[in-house]
């Protein structure tokens, strides 16, 4: 039996999809605590876990990369969001060691501070991404720009170049970056996309074809999607019956200012043969007017919605994404930034959905999207199969025991 301890970042998106694979290391025996947000300490505690919250300093430093005025300033934005949290997370994660004697380590892919202060402890560790990882590979464009995959000699000249752009933008935050490391007495990283794939161990919660296939480091394991949420407050969504498809609509839970998706989707489909359930999560429900085809609430459990759903449009987090595509149900993406435009052209791509640029986002739009993610659902049942394959939560834990075997 091992112990393990988990540091997360502040953000609900990173801890949820952990939760199977925390349930099955507690299946198999281990102990597991779990360092997060303050405001998920009491629902752990509920399901068995020990936990504890993250140092407040680094709740403190919200993301606001929301506010950025084009991609490239959004990246540089999280870039110094995770340096400053960073940079409390080196103290924060070795009070928990101390306090906790773990035998292994699994942090957070956006925790740079607790990956120094991990790598430092001599442990073994593992990170963990919940969202695809920037590694290059041949015929995969640029990470972050959503660009799609181009192959050929134009294509290749396009992504040599442009992945240099990328980590350029990703290297302005290098020297605050290695300050962190050098601090926690840690060698420095010649890039900063290194931070995720520099563990031992990498555990990616997506899988091929949905990620863009290559040549992956052999430490680096795909594990599928992590699938849960909070128990619901009413054990059912309670909907008249209807026999015209539903189709889902929804925000993020970590603001980024996204209502207009909810307010045009409301309108997009206001007149078609639907029926339609939004959750604004993030933005206040008060804000829109639902049509008599549409039920607006700020939260609702998602999954017995999705066994209903013939249809998603939200933003392209990965979390109601992978959600949706496990559930054989198509998404239609409106990417407003971070890792959505990667999610958006990844949902194209793979042909499970549709994706719409928000500068293009009009009820006319909108409505023709939808109307041709409708159609995806073979696509979108294909992605399904591929992360059953993966292994999920027993796999994920399978990993992390073999990493506790080799102390």
């Amino acid at each position: 039996m091992s112990r393990v301890l988990v540091y997360t970042s502040p953000a609900k998106g990173h801890l949820f999809p952990l939760v199977p694979t925390l349930e099955e290391l507690r299946r198999r025996g281990h102990q597991v605590s779990v360092c997060t947000l303050a405001s998920e300490v009491a629902r752990l505690e509920a399901l068995g876990f020990a936990a504890h919250p993250i140092a407040p300093a680094i709740e403190a430093r919200e993301i606001d990369d929301w506010k950025a005025s084009s991609p490239p300033a959004a990246l540089a934005a999280a870039c110094r969001t995770f340096v400053d949290r960073g940079q409390h997370e080196v103290a924060d994660l070795r009070a928990s060691i101390a306090r906790e004697s773990p035998d292994v380590l699994f942090t957070d892919v956006n925790c740079w501070g607790a990956a120094a202060a991990a790598e430092q402890s001599g442990l073994p560790w593992a990170t963990f991404a919940p969202y695809f990882l920037p590694v290059r590979g041949a015929g995969v464009p640029p990470w972050g720009m959503g660009l799609t995959p181009a192959t050929g000699p134009l294509g290749r000249l396009r992504d040599a170049a442009l992945w240099r752009v990328v980590n350029h933008l990703y290297d302005r935050a290098l020297p605050a970056l290695n300050a962190v490391r050098s601090a926690a007495g840690v060698a420095p990283l010649s890039h900063v996309a290194d931070v995720a794939t520099r563990p031992p161990c990498v555990l990616a919660y997506t899988a091929e074809p949905f990620e863009y296939p290559r040549a992956w480091p052999q430490h680096v394991h795909f594990v599928g999607p992590g699938l849960w949420e909070p128990p619901a407050q009413a054990t059912v969504v309670s909907l008249p019956a209807d026999e015209r498809p539903l189709v889902l609509v929804t925000c993020s839970t970590e603001f980024q200012n996204d209502g207009a998706l909810i307010e045009v989707a409301l309108q997009a489909l206001a007149e078609e043969p639907v029926q339609v359930v939004a959750t604004t999560a993030s933005v206040d429900p008060a804000l829109f007017r639902a049509p008599p085809n549409a039920r607006v609430e700020r939260f609702l459990p998602h999954g017995p919605l999705l066994q209903r759903a013939a249809a998603v449009v939200c933003h392209g987090g990965m979390g109601i994404t992978q959600k949706a595509l496990s559930a054989g149900v198509p998404v239609c993406v409106v990417p407003f930034g971070r890792d959505q435009l990667e999610v958006a052209r990844h949902v194209e791509h793979c042909g499970a959905g549709a994706r719409l640029p928000p500068k293009k986002l009009t009820a006319a739009r909108l409505r023709a999207a939808v109307r041709d993610t409708l159609t995806r659902k073979p696509q979108a049942q294909r992605i399904a199969e591929a992360f059953r394959q993966a292994g999920g939560a027993p796999a994920a834990a399978g990993h992390l025991e073999r990493l506790a075997a080799r102390r």
